[in-house]
């Protein structure tokens, strides 16, 4: 992201029929905003609402200059590969602002932690 330049952050998930699970996906990306210390960020779906183009919009008309996309996916599968990279490119056309993409949660040193994290637990509570 450039330097003096607003950046708005848009915390991508896939979403799902399950408010429940959009809304975890929200708080989550509310605690990473308190977190990181973020003026202006959004949380967007995939296949439901808000989308990526609703976030966008609306970081736009906040004074985003610059756009960073946090995909809350696991891997760099399809959606990632084939979906996100057209929508991109055409709100980058339409909003002219310069949207970057970050990588998947894949590879994050955290993720193998976690997993402990969660089998402690589980194994915790079969006891």
């Amino acid at each position: 992201m450039s330097k003096g330049q607003s950046v708005g952050i848009v915390v991508f998930g896939h979403g799902s029929s399950v408010a429940s699970a959009n809304d975890a996906v929200r708080l989550v990306a509310e605690s990473a905003a308190i977190r990181g210390g973020w003026k202006l960020y959004e949380t967007a779906f995939l296949e439901c609402t808000p989308r990526l183009e609703d976030a966008v919009k609306k970081l736009a008309e906040s004074g985003a200059e610059e756009i960073l996309v946090l995909p809350y996916f696991l891997t760099l599968g399809i959606h990632l590969q084939r979906d996100l990279p057209k929508i991109v490119a055409d709100l980058e056309q339409r909003f002219g602002l310069t949207i970057r993409v970050a990588p998947p949660l894949d590879g994050h040193p955290e993720l193998g932690r976690m997993l402990v994290d969660r089998a402690v637990s589980a194994a915790g509570a079969t006891e």
